[in-house]
């Protein structure tokens, strides 16, 4: 399982790459795995508001729709545009070329309720 020890994670398989105020995110290794052969992301508007813990978006894949849930809150400024035609790049590249959107946080202190990479793998370890 790749875990980028840079990353925080939630207990709902998002990752979050903190660059100043700016949140990238995206799914896990892990959850992109379970999912199998991702084919549809769909993902928030720049501008809109994202709230921790509320669904922002869902990814369908070959077997399920799953939906994205924020794992902070703040205002969308960044979509991967890639993604509407490239869906698959969640499962080639979770962490780099399929991160999904980026964030302005409204509250830093919500990232303290976010898990260390080996806190996120011992939760899904487990869970097996």
């Amino acid at each position: 399982m790749n875990l980028p020890k840079e990353l925080k994670y939630s207990e709902e398989h998002e990752w979050v790459r903190v660059e100043g105020n700016k949140a990238y995110i995206g799914i896990t290794d892990f959850a992109q795995s379970e999912l199998g052969d991702i084919v549809f992301v769909e993902l928030p508007e720049a501008g809109d508001e994202v709230e921790q813990d509320q669904p922002f978006g869902s990814v369908e894949s070959v077997k399920t729709v799953s939906e994205l849930y924020a794992p902070v809150s703040g205002k969308v400024l960044e979509v991967n545009e890639n993604l509407e035609d490239e869906p698959e790049l969640v499962n080639s590249d979770p962490y780099g070329d399929g991160w999904m959107i980026v964030v302005e946080m409204s509250d830093t202190s919500e990232l303290d309720k976010l898990m260390s990479a080996e806190e996120y793998e011992k939760m899904v370890t487990e869970n097996d």
